[in-house]
């Protein structure tokens, strides 16, 4: 067995999915060790390197995650909450270091990854890029210094695919600014508004979310006052931060003890 920590993709087929497998295969830090699949996807039994258009890897799509998971040290899922929560506890039974990118889940959902995180580590977060997670921080650190004579609204902007709103890059930076304010963001968050909504509560934190053309992810914290605003603003421009990212949480990963992580954690920060 290598000392290389193998990785396996899921939802190997989607945008994330193929960037983290060319991310994978291009680092000398780590392998590619299996690609899952939905049953019934067209990939299923192809190589998976042929199946994106290149060469053949010597990785075949498969359907199968148990299998996947026991020849490989991480997994790296970028798919929906429902398998999210299947992969985790097949991670966790395989005892491999499991990292989320997945967003959209509920609380409920998140609950449920606590038996898995007894056995094995799961480092999840809304977004994986440094930058946003160096936001994270700043809001926090903004949001406990200014009182609520400054109105906070995070605005998002994302490409016209995604599913879910607000984002879960959206969601941590309201929990940031939440915790930095020292209340429950379910209890001042703002969304949606339409129609006659009348005034801006004070102390709420209100959602924007933009969707269109092939915005990567953008998001914005204003705090604004009267006669005054402050925006902390982060521009990703290539999906390959999040891939970077998420590799090295899987890495990272190796040798902790078992629980839950996130990339406040992996960072350092």
């Amino acid at each position: 067995m290598t000392h290389i920590p193998g990785i396996v993709i899921t939802g190997a087929s989607g945008r994330m999915g193929q960037m983290l497998i060319k991310t994978v295969t291009d680092s000398d830090r780590a392998r590619l060790a299996g690609v899952v699949e939905r049953e019934g996807h067209d990939w299923i039994g192809q190589d998976v390197g042929e199946a994106i258009g290149g060469q053949a890897l010597g990785i075949t799509v498969t359907d199968d995650p148990l299998e996947a998971f026991a020849q490989a040290q991480a997994v790296i899922d970028f798919t929906a909450p429902q398998a999210t929560l299947e992969f985790a506890a097949l991670a966790a039974q395989a005892r491999c270091v499991h990292v989320i990118g997945t967003t959209g889940m509920t609380d409920e959902q998140i609950a449920a990854l606590e038996p898995a995180s007894r056995h094995a580590v799961i480092v999840r977060a809304g977004n994986m890029s440094l930058g946003v997670n160096l936001l994270v921080q700043l809001t926090k650190k903004v949001a406990a210094a200014l009182d609520e004579d400054f109105d906070i609204e995070v605005i998002e902007g994302h490409h016209h695919h995604k599913v879910d709103a607000p984002s879960g890059t959206a969601l941590m930076l309201g929990e940031a600014a939440a915790e930095g304010r020292g209340v429950n963001l379910a209890d001042v968050s703002d969304r949606g508004r339409d129609g006659m909504t009348g005034a801006r509560k004070r102390g709420d934190i209100g959602f924007h979310a933009i969707r269109g053309g092939d915005i990567v992810g953008e998001h914005d914290v204003l705090f604004a006052a009267p006669g005054e605003r402050i925006v902390l603003r982060h521009l990703a421009t290539d999906r390959a931060i999040f891939a970077r990212g998420a590799l090295k949480a899987a890495l990272w990963g190796q040798g902790k003890a078992p629980g839950q992580y996130d990339m406040v954690d992996v960072l350092g920060l």
